[in-house]
């Protein structure tokens, strides 16, 4: 079977970096076509540089890397700092890279990309959804070329920057909304499900185990990331986000869930952002989005632990 073709775009970010040497590690299934950047957890000019060095300890310097939107299609941009540190990647000390960003915008490439493909293409997507929504709102033709689009974002029962939204789509709702309105196949992979996705302790310690410079950068920046929610929650370890969109891609057994409709909310001061999903299906809307409720936790820890040790 021929590798999945594949654009990432992403905010590293300690989870997205995660996500992205699950992918950098998994060549044979995954065709990595380039990474498209966005402001997110931290403002653009950090989180491509995050993208570049990420690539370089993977060893993966042959991956094109473009800068996209630096804030979101209406609103000011809100980052996470808090969550991944000053410079998005809190807890290791990169090399400046050697590796430089390609000169086309980042919407401009998946625009083009997706236009001259032969072979549809799937997006995986781990930060807000800026980049796809211009690129679609500037040439609605590439619907047509997405395979399928997996989106980290949403949240069923509550938020994680206010009650009612997780931080993706509320940084930038009215691009959310342009991507669930756009006819995709599209799966949501909200916080109801990365929370069930733990670093504990000895899932952490299994990472550093590999002995590996990957594996030791890859243990230290989940050692920082996610304490704030651990202890927000109430939880033995941090919710790991973007790498169960990888995960998903490698190994959907790992992952249930049903079609559903999605819609969000951008008019409400109270619950902008929201992710309203019709667990019910009480409303005449067809569904719009293959909507993931389970996973199978300890399965993704070990295709992320065995897929590191490749790197």
């Amino acid at each position: 079977m021929t590798a999945l073709p594949l654009i990432i775009d992403c905010d590293p970010g300690v989870d997205d970096a995660i996500a992205l040497l699950l992918a950098l590690a998994s060549p044979e299934a995954l065709n990595l076509l380039g990474i498209t950047t966005v402001a997110g957890n931290v403002p653009l000019s950090l989180t491509q540089q995050n993208a570049l060095k990420i690539c370089e300890l993977a060893g993966r310097p042959e991956v094109p890397i473009f800068a996209g939107c630096p804030r979101p299609l209406l609103r000011p941009l809100l980052t996470a700092e808090h969550v991944h540190g000053t410079t998005g990647l809190e807890g290791v000390t990169f090399p400046n890279p050697s590796m430089s960003l390609q000169s086309q915008h980042g919407v401009a490439f998946l625009m083009e990309r997706l236009t001259q493909t032969e072979r549809p293409i799937t997006l995986a997507t781990l930060g807000p959804l800026t980049n796809i929504a211009v690129a679609l709102i500037q040439e609605p033709a590439i619907a047509n070329q997405i395979e399928r689009i997996v989106v980290m974002g949403g949240a069923i029962t509550q938020g994680n920057v206010t009650p009612a939204a997780e931080f993706n789509i509320y940084v930038d709702p009215h691009a959310a909304q342009v991507v669930f309105e756009a006819g995709l196949n599209l799966t949501l992979i909200s916080l109801d499900v990365t929370h069930q996705v733990l670093t504990t302790p000895e899932r952490l310690e299994r990472i550093r185990a590999i002995n590996t410079p990957v594996s030791a950068a890859a243990a230290d920046l989940l050692a920082y990331y996610g304490t704030a929610d651990a202890e927000r929650y109430g939880l033995p370890g941090a919710p790991l986000h973007d790498p169960c969109v990888i995960a998903y891609l490698l190994a959907p057994h790992l992952f249930s869930g049903r079609a559903l409709r999605v819609d969000i909310e951008v008019n409400s001061p109270l619950t902008l952002g929201q992710t309203l999903v019709d667990c019910w299906q009480s409303t005449a809307q067809p569904p719009n989005a293959q909507v993931i409720e389970q996973v199978d936790a300890d399965g993704l820890y070990g295709l992320l632990i065995n897929q590191l040790a490749k790197l």
